[in-house]
């Protein structure tokens, strides 16, 4: 049986925007990125942010630039089902916010791109402005994968193109049941997107 799976992408529907969070105990994270490399990351303790715009507080969205995912105890709940070997949960306070929220990192990151059935991909040249990441992806348009790459994977990142968290369709489907998200699902599987 084939599977299905989604890019988790940002919703266009108001909602607040978080700040990329910091330790509780103060300072800032050495390094935010970390949970977008697709691997484990040692406990960085109890984390906090707050909205640098208000809006709608939203059962599941990615705070700021990094694209940091951020979920309430529903999603997380479903994360913990669903992919308890391919996540970690690292609890978050959102000012103002009476529920408890967590970072998700995901663990494990495939060399999955299907280069040849995503609609565009662009390459950083040799004689472009960045020689340390020639032949790496510059960006991805229309992105599929290859789902014999991805072993039993709920959740993960491509490898090259960790920009992308991707779900599996069981998790989706209990994502949207649970609603109100700051994300929308964008299909990697499957046949390409016409040209």
């Amino acid at each position: 049986m084939e599977r299905h799976f989604y890019s988790v992408e940002i919703g266009d529907v108001p909602q607040w925007c978080l700040d990329t969070p910091a330790p509780a105990a103060g300072g800032v994270l050495e390094d935010p990125w970390m949970f977008m490399e697709g691997k484990p990351v040692p406990d960085p303790g109890l984390l906090k942010t707050q909205p640098f715009h208000h809006g709608d507080p939203r059962t599941f969205n990615v705070a700021n630039a990094d694209r940091m995912p951020i979920a309430d105890e529903q999603v997380a709940k479903v994360f913990r089902e669903l992919a308890p070997d391919d996540v970690q949960l690292f609890p978050v306070e959102v000012e103002g916010a009476s529920q408890q929220f967590y970072v998700v990192n995901a663990t494990k990151c495939f060399r999955c791109v299907d280069e040849k059935n995503s609609r565009e991909i662009q390459m950083y040249p040799p004689d472009g402005a960045v020689p340390e990441r020639v032949g790496e992806y510059r960006s991805i348009t229309g992105l599929r994968i290859d789902t014999s790459r991805v072993e039993n994977a709920h959740v993960f990142r491509p490898m090259g193109w960790e920009v992308a968290l991707i779900v599996s369709e069981e998790v989706k489907a209990r994502i949207e049941h649970i609603g109100n998200t700051g994300v929308y699902f964008n299909r990697v599987t499957g046949p390409p997107e016409p040209r």
